[in-house]
């Protein structure tokens, strides 16, 4: 089965506040996906303003998906999951929860919330790297995403 490229450039928003995590998301990107778009912030309140294009991120374009980690400063990534998913302009944007944490009560609540899925982050390097190009690989080349 061949899978044809995507016929635009992906716009994906990383929220994420480990600074070691977002190196190797963005050396995942940088060596698989050269035409995607990786956008980072730091905390759940920067995701929304990034997301809802206020302040600092007027400009800012809409993400076609949102890698989200659970435990951030200021608003977790519960909090920012419910927000996008209650949000009508929002909704339709995937979100891919990528966490630490392994914990059933996190992944059930991830999933009541309406997380499009559930990774949980490997420790190792070279693990973290694979997942996260399956992660894009299968958002951009295998699901059809809406249109902007």
């Amino acid at each position: 089965m061949t899978v044809s490229p995507p016929s635009r450039q992906i716009e994906v928003l990383l929220v994420e506040d480990d600074p070691g995590d977002v190196l190797m998301t963005r050396e995942a990107f940088q060596d698989y996906k050269l035409a995607n778009q990786l956008h980072v912030v730091h905390d759940g309140a920067e995701a929304m303003a990034f997301l809802r294009r206020e302040g600092d991120y007027s400009g800012a374009p809409r993400p076609d998906l949102v890698l989200l980690d659970l435990n951030l400063p200021r608003m977790d990534g519960r909090e920012v999951l419910q927000a996008v998913k209650s949000d009508p302009e929002l909704a339709s944007i995937p979100v891919v929860v990528l966490t630490t944490s392994e914990a059933e009560e996190d992944v059930l609540r991830s999933y009541s919330l309406h997380a499009n899925a559930y990774v949980t982050k490997p420790v190792d390097f070279e693990r973290f790297i694979e997942v996260v190009r399956q992660i894009d690989e299968f958002f951009v080349t295998v699901v059809r995403l809406p249109k902007r």
